[in-house]
């Protein structure tokens, strides 16, 4: 009797011991289930992944990038979202650091399930994220890369804002035949991509506008002391300064020419805005100061002025064109999808493709063949009194 119970105890525990292996096998098997790629029309929530620095140099662009975001996924969930479901964003701080942007691309990709990755304005930043995008089949959307190489990268990836390279003829033909500059000073941030891959642009445009480049420097972002490139500038005669870097370094670079004496305009492309251009320059960048953009607060279209004045409302400041085009990029997204009559990036990439003259509050955007952006004018924005205001609005010949 005794042998026979021992049995029988051993027999129940078995018992529960398979059982119990069952139901984890069951419940591992239901977790697989639930993180394994379901079809994107089948998801409750359509989520949408922010891509841009929060803290760091370059969050200048990724705090109001993600204002206008917020906004824009506000407004289609105060309507009927996307085709009836609600948009949930996702934001987390890239810190303008090629590591964390790649962690970040991945966790939303598998973790989060987006369907889209908005943003990084910067380049560099984005071509990490690109990679990991084309290849898990995820629609990536920069809001600000200027640079070349971008959209090579693969069939879902996407950006809203005019390259440099059809920017920058413009812009040097408007220095040469408007302002008479023809002898220039180039300096290069050499640790910063966005400024070595400007640089070339920039040379070949003076190039055929027959200008001579009197002399050339270089400086790491980061750096603060910029006394020997400034006196070595004085030297040079140069008419004006193209400087191809970011706003801080910019700042400073005019805060030494101001101190040394010397009066010279700065021009540059569109990662000189930043408030921080204003906070760390002050009177040394005002109306000396000019770079391009698409946006500008100032003299505005009917539709930028309506986003204006919501974003003023919301955020009790004015927006930037980082944020027009945050928004413009979701604005996008969900005609995309709209249009497709799908969710899923495999679909309604195609349809992102097709855009034509869409009247976004950045400026009308269409896509080219090649997935390029097709935006003209440009605005050129200096400083004054302590703003950002259109000096002058260019055509850009792009063919």
């Amino acid at each position: 009797m005794l042998n026979f119970r021992k049995k029988s105890k051993l027999g129940i525990v078995l018992c529960l011991l398979m059982a119990l292996t069952l139901l984890v096998g069951c419940s591992g098997s239901n977790e697989t289930s639930d993180k394994a790629e379901a079809p994107a029309e089948k998801q409750e929530v359509i989520k949408l992944g922010f891509l841009g620095a929060k803290t760091g140099d370059v969050a200048n662009y990724g705090i109001p990038g993600e204002k206008g975001m917020k906004m824009a996924i506000d407004e289609l969930n105060a309507g009927d979202g996307i085709m009836g479901k609600k948009v949930e964003g996702v934001y987390e701080d890239n810190k303008g650091d090629t590591g964390e942007i790649a962690n970040i691309a991945t966790k939303y990709i598998t973790r989060d399930k987006v369907v889209a990755m908005v943003g990084d304005p910067c380049t560099g930043l984005t071509k990490v994220a690109a990679e990991i995008a084309q290849e898990n089949k995820t629609v990536i959307f920069s809001a600000g890369a200027t640079g070349t190489g971008v959209v090579e990268i693969g069939d879902y990836v996407f950006r809203n804002t005019l390259l440099d390279q059809f920017a920058v003829p413009s812009v040097v033909d408007w220095m040469v035949n408007s302002m008479g500059w023809k002898n220039i000073a180039v300096i290069t941030s050499l640790n910063n991509g966005y400024s070595t891959a400007l640089t070339p642009v920039f040379k070949e445009a003076l190039k055929t506008q027959n200008t001579k480049i009197v002399i050339e420097e270089s400086i790491n972002d980061g750096e603060s002391d910029f006394s020997a490139q400034i006196t070595k500038l004085k030297k040079a005669n140069a008419d004006v300064l193209v400087f191809t870097g970011y706003y801080r370094e910019a700042a400073l670079i005019m805060n030494e020419a101001q101190k040394q004496g010397l009066a010279i305009s700065l021009i540059g492309g569109d990662g000189l805005y930043g408030q921080d251009l204003i906070k760390l320059g002050k009177t040394a960048v005002e109306e000396k100061v000019i770079y391009y953009c698409g946006f500008s607060s100032d003299q505005a279209s009917a539709e930028t002025s309506k986003f204006i004045n919501k974003y003023e409302e919301i955020y009790k400041e004015k927006p930037d064109m980082f944020s027009a085009q945050y928004y413009d990029a979701v604005m996008i997204l969900a005609k995309a999808m709209t249009d497709a009559k799908s969710t899923d990036p495999s679909i309604f990439k195609a349809e992102l493709a097709k855009l034509k003259d869409y009247p976004g509050v950045s400026g009308n955007t269409t896509f080219r063949a090649d997935r390029e952006p097709v935006k003209s004018p440009i605005c050129l924005i200096t400083v004054k009194d302590g703003n950002f205001v259109v000096l002058e609005k260019i055509p850009v010949n792009i063919k």
